[in-house]
């Protein structure tokens, strides 16, 4: 069976690491499961929250040449984190007869898999939403407090030894 990985990060912050670590678990998975991995598709720094993922999009488009049947993830939320753009792709995949696997996240071929990966995708799309919120009130609470919220300081400000303005 022919395997691509897809590894991406969501963030600046994050390093190069975290694709290693993707990269490896996915091919330990290949291996056990006697797949031919032909290549992989990375993304650094692009949040799954959207499908505007350039490497993401290549892969879609070349399920259609079939030169692959599995799209081996290191966990459903590497894929998506947005319910809509995961039904939407997973259903061209199928077309295309290619399928989405989880290296570390054991979904079963029953209907109870189905049930699964519906929560997992839930959460994920939940865990996106609620860190968002967060970083809002926080960063609201920076602004309130006239302290530095990052980027650019504007011409004519100064950042003082308390992180104000």
């Amino acid at each position: 069976m022919n395997a691509v990985i897809y590894a991406r990060y969501s963030s600046d912050n994050q390093r190069e690491e975290s694709i290693e670590g993707q990269l490896r678990e996915c091919k330990a998975f290949a291996e056990k499961n006697n797949m031919i991995v032909l290549r992989s598709y990375i993304d650094r720094a692009l949040s799954a929250k959207t499908d505007n993922r350039p490497e993401f999009q290549r892969m879609i488009k070349d399920s259609s040449k079939e030169l692959f049947d599995v799209i081996i993830v290191w966990k459903l939320d590497r894929f998506a984190r947005n319910r809509y753009d995961s039904a939407h792709y997973k259903a061209m995949l199928r077309k295309n007869g290619v399928k989405v696997v989880s290296a570390t996240e054991v979904i079963s071929e029953g209907a109870e898999g189905i049930i699964l990966e519906s929560v997992l995708e839930g959460y994920a799309e939940y865990y996106s939403a609620e860190l968002s919120e967060k970083v809002i009130r926080g960063m609201t609470e920076n602004a309130l407090k006239c302290k530095y919220n990052g980027g650019t300081v504007p011409m004519g400000y100064v950042i003082d030894s308390e992180e104000q303005i």
